[in-house]
């Protein structure tokens, strides 16, 4: 008798341990999941998404370069041995232009240009201008096509010959077509997070 009533509690015992786990185990499925503290919910988002891609960039196009709005006037669509990149001519409101190029090598860099009127320089390993040393970078000829206004033939070729000084500081020297006087121009590299993109007709 006192064998059957100690298998009897055995029983009962494993059947309240069977059903406690299986109580747990359901509490545990629907419990819900806590959302992570601080999630950013734009932390993912692309930056050409948010801020506009600049190698849509084209005539008519805005560009707010440091706040400031410049109208993209033209652009150069330039080629050399499979590798491509396009320089815009823009605007400001006050009529002064500059040069904005938009290149990969790999990453995306956007570098500011202005064209130096009065400097006549020599190409070489280094350029010495305003107190800085610019390192000769890379140099070519490319073939270039012209959209809206940009002071060139619709088609081309231009020498170039770039200079770098430090990780911001660029030097740029073109010759089009079969000139032998370079053009100078002075360029300054921009944070993707300081341009913005507005394409044309938007």
């Amino acid at each position: 008798m006192i064998d059957v009533v100690v298998v009897v509690l055995l029983v009962l015992v494993l059947v309240a341990l069977v059903v406690v786990g299986v109580l747990l185990a359901r509490r545990s499925r629907k419990a819900p999941a806590e959302p992570a503290a601080g999630t950013d919910p734009f932390g993912s988002a692309d930056v050409d998404a948010v801020r506009g891609d600049p190698r849509t960039l084209g005539p008519g196009a805005i560009a707010e370069i440091r706040g400031e709005s410049f109208a993209v006037r033209g652009t150069l669509r330039l080629s050399e041995d499979g590798w491509s990149w396009a320089e815009h001519l823009v605007e400001n409101p006050a009529g002064k232009r500059f040069w904005l190029s938009v290149e990969e090598d790999p990453d995306l860099e956007l570098v500011l240009f202005s064209t130096l009127t009065d400097v006549a320089v020599t190409p070489g390993k280094t350029i010495d201008l305003d107190g800085r040393t610019y390192r000769h970078q890379e140099s070519g000829t490319a073939a270039y096509t012209a959209e809206g206004t940009t002071g060139l033939e619709a088609q081309g070729t231009v020498h170039y010959q770039d200079y770098a000084a430090g990780d911001d500081a660029r030097l740029s020297l073109e010759s089009y077509g079969d000139g032998d006087k370079w053009e100078v121009s002075r360029g300054e590299v921009l944070s993707r997070y300081e341009v913005r993109i507005y394409p044309a007709g938007n």
